[in-house]
């Protein structure tokens, strides 16, 4: 383990034997003193934002409303920012807008094809809107698109018979059509069943072998296993960032189990974050997090990326009171 160096709200760890300087160079994206404003006199959805993404597999983890989104789509050049400043791989964002999203792939969280398409018709389409004008190159990597989904046996079929998870994995097939070197992902998962998210994940998994991904979740099992690193946002502010093992490890000491009864219940919850129950007869076992001492009885465990994502909410929570 290298020295860390500490920003304004973040902590970058600098690997042995490099500087910091040498750190600042390999982030792919650069987000300085970030703010997006709707309306004049509501909350703003990003305020002063500044963060730092290397390449790999970046988790963007949060709660609905805390931003994510609007964040996900100032990157993709979908929408400009009020103040601030955004770079990828040095280019600037609002400036070079053209040459960033010759490197982007893009998959919002609402994605829809035109269902009367065969999804090979579509990918097609879209790689034409790519600029890929030349037939055999667009062949090649539409071909290359749909086997890196597992969509090949289907190509022929019209994308209004596709599930939602076939559609979601159409929508990547259509980011990746330019081979771009950024891939931003927003709520990849939600809506899927337990398999199709699994085979979701793994495409992601996959694809991350030969670019960065950026992949925005309110879901915790999307990035748990996944991402080399994670920012966790609250409400217009940063939470957290750096290795997912860092972000467990501080909730350590604040999780606990218990067996409980309706009433004890009742009890636990008005102090505690419950995290998980599974019922035992009459009683129930309870996992929860908190601050406070624990009922007597209460045993402490070990947190997980859940118990740490439960807890560290909390306590951004708290601090806004």
């Amino acid at each position: 383990m290298g020295d860390a160096v500490v920003g304004a709200d973040r902590v970058v760890v600098v690997p042995e034997g490099e500087t910091s300087q040498q750190t600042i160079k390999t982030m792919a994206i650069q987000i300085e003193h970030l703010t997006k404003v709707y309306q004049k006199d509501a909350p703003p959805a990003l305020e002063d934002l500044t963060l730092e993404i290397g390449r790999g597999t970046f988790g963007l983890l949060g709660p609905n409303g805390a931003g994510k989104t609007t964040l996900i789509r100032i990157l993709a050049t979908q929408m400009l920012p009020t103040s601030g400043r955004v770079l990828i791989e040095g280019h600037d964002i609002v400036a070079e807008r053209v040459d960033v999203r010759r490197k982007l792939g893009y998959l919002p969280q609402q994605f829809g094809a035109y269902p009367q398409l065969t999804a090979g018709e579509f990918l097609d389409y879209r790689a034409r809107l790519a600029g890929i004008h030349k037939r055999s190159v667009r062949r090649d990597r539409v071909a290359r698109s749909l086997e890196d989904v597992g969509l090949t046996e289907v190509r022929d079929k019209k994308s209004g018979t596709f599930s939602g998870g076939m559609m979601r994995r159409l929508g990547i097939a259509q980011a990746i059509l330019a081979d771009p070197e950024f891939l931003v992902v927003d709520e990849p998962t939600v809506g899927l069943d337990p398999e199709e998210r699994i085979r979701f994940r793994a495409i992601l998994g996959r694809l991350s072998t030969d670019r960065a991904i950026l992949i925005s979740t309110h879901i915790v099992g999307d990035i748990s296993s996944t991402c080399e690193e994670i920012a966790v946002l609250a409400p217009r502010h940063l939470v957290f960032m750096g290795q997912p093992e860092a972000f467990i490890e501080s909730a350590q000491g604040y999780v606990w189990e218990t067996r409980v009864d309706d009433a004890g219940f009742e009890a636990l919850s008005e102090t505690f974050q419950v995290v998980n129950v599974t019922a035992e007869g009459n009683e129930m076992d309870v996992r929860f997090v908190g601050t406070t001492d624990p009922p007597y009885g209460a045993r402490e465990v070990s947190p997980n990326l859940e118990d740490a994502y439960v807890y560290r909410m909390g306590v951004a929570v708290g601090e806004e009171h």
